[in-house]
C-alpha cells in the first residue's frame, strides 16, 4: 500500500487533517497552519476557478489590463470567482516596510502628489467608483532620490487624506517635502520644510502614466471601470504592494 501524503497547496505544509467532504462527495482538508490564508482545501477541484493556479492568474491579470469579464472570458471561468479572489486580498500594506527598515531616518527625501483632474493641467490624476460624482483619489509618497513608493492612501480629496498619508510617512523621518500647489499640502506642513513647484514632480508623473497604462478601470475612455470602492482599492493596492514594494502577492 502506497501512502500519499497531503500538502496545504497554499503554504505547503503537511500538518493537515480531515475536515468533512465537499457537496460532490470529495474529501475536504484542513490546514492548521495558523499563519495560511487557506483554511480548508479539496485536492482534486472540478471548478477551474477554484484551482490555485488560477487564483494567480486573475492576479495578474487585473494588474496587467484586465477587466473582471476580460479575465473571466480568457479562463473560462464565472465572473463571480474573479471579483471574489481580488475582494479576499485584505493583507495589503500601505507602507513600504523594507524600505522603512533599511534608511535612516533623516536621509529620506521624498516628493508627494495626488490624483486629481488631469484636465486642469497639472501633475495630478483622476479616477472614479461607478459614476464620475463618485471620485476616488490616490495620495502616495516617492522617494526624491531613488523614485520609489514609501506609502500611499485611497480616500476622497479632503484633507483628512492627507493627514492620514503623513501619520504613515512620519516613520520615515522626512526632511523635505516636494509637492504641487494643492491647498492641503500648504495647510498641513510646514514651509521650511516645503518646495513647491513642478519641476520635482517629474518622477511622480511618470508613476501616473504608468497606472494608467497597466490598470483598465484607471483609463480615461474605456468600459472597465470600477462599480465597488473596495475592489477599486483592492487592484490599485495589489499594483503598488507588488511591484513597488516587491511582495509577492
Amino acid at each position: 500500500m502506497i501512502l500519499e501524503p497531503v500538502l496545504c497547496p497554499e503554504c505547503g505544509t503537511d500538518d493537515v487533517i480531515k475536515h468533512g467532504r465537499s457537496g460532490a462527495g470529495k474529501p475536504r482538508y484542513k490546514c492548521r497552519n495558523r499563519d495560511c490564508c487557506r483554511t480548508t482545501f479539496i485536492r482534486a477541484y472540478s471548478y477551474r476557478g477554484h484551482l490555485l493556479e488560477v487564483k494567480q492568474q486573475i492576479t495578474d491579470m487585473a494588474l496587467n489590463g484586465s477587466g473582471i469579464r476580460d479575465t473571466a472570458r480568457v479562463l473560462r471561468i464565472s465572473p463571480t470567482p474573479v471579483s471574489e479572489t481580488l475582494k479576499k486580498s485584505s493583507h495589503l500594506k500601505a507602507i513600504h516596510e523594507a524600505r522603512l527598515a533599511e534608511i535612516a531616518p533623516t536621509q529620506t527625501i521624498v516628493q508627494l502628489c495626488k490624483w486629481k483632474d488631469v484636465e486642469a493641467g497639472l501633475d495630478e490624476m483622476w479616477s472614479f467608483v461607478q459614476s464620475k460624482k463618485q471620485e476616488r483619489w490616490l495620495w502616495h509618497a516617492l522617494d526624491h532620490n531613488t523614485g520609489e513608493v514609501l506609502a500611499y492612501v485611497l480616500a476622497d480629496h479632503k484633507d483628512a487624506a492627507f493627514l492620514e498619508l503623513k501619520a504613515l510617512l512620519a516613520p520615515f523621518g522626512i526632511t523635505q517635502f516636494y509637492t504641487d500647489r494643492w491647498g492641503a499640502y500648504e495647510r498641513h506642513l510646514e514651509p521650511v520644510f516645503h518646495t513647491v513647484g513642478k519641476e520635482h514632480t517629474q518622477t511622480i508623473e511618470s508613476k501616473h502614466l504608468t497606472l494608467r497604462t497597466r490598470i483598465k478601470r484607471l483609463a480615461r475612455k474605456t468600459i472597465c471601470f470600477s462599480k465597488s470602492t473596495w475592489l477599486h482599492d483592492v487592484v490599485i493596492g495589489l499594483f503598488i504592494n507588488r511591484y513597488e514594494f516587491g511582495y509577492s502577492i
